[in-house]
């Protein structure tokens, strides 16, 4: 359950980060208010999987879901480039948090 919990937490963070980019520089309430309860849910749940996770393995995956999930929504939303290197680079994140994951092997 910590590993649900953990990737949550990091769609949370990738909650937060595209929402700084909506706040405008925090002038904008709303999105504002918005990216400040993703920021503090992502790290409650971050500190619930951390009860269980080694905290290493739990913060590199955290920010790796953050990461890639970011990347992507920045390709999706906002139409940052989608280059072959760019997408490489990115599954190389995802082999990372994979073997995390395997390395854990909880």
């Amino acid at each position: 359950m910590a590993w649900v919990i953990l990737i949550v937490a990091g769609l949370f963070e990738v909650g937060w980060a595209v929402g700084l980019k909506y706040t405008d520089g925090f002038t904008r309430l709303w999105p504002t208010v918005w990216t400040a309860a993703s920021m503090l849910v992502s790290l409650w749940l971050l500190g619930i999987a951390l009860r269980t996770l080694p905290i290493g393995t739990a913060y590199s995956v955290w920010v790796g879901v953050g990461a890639i999930g970011t990347a992507v929504l920045g390709m999706v939303l906002f139409g940052e480039s989608a280059s072959i290197l760019r997408i490489l680079s990115m599954l190389l994140i995802v082999a990372g948090i994979v073997g995390l994951k395997l390395a854990a092997g909880s």
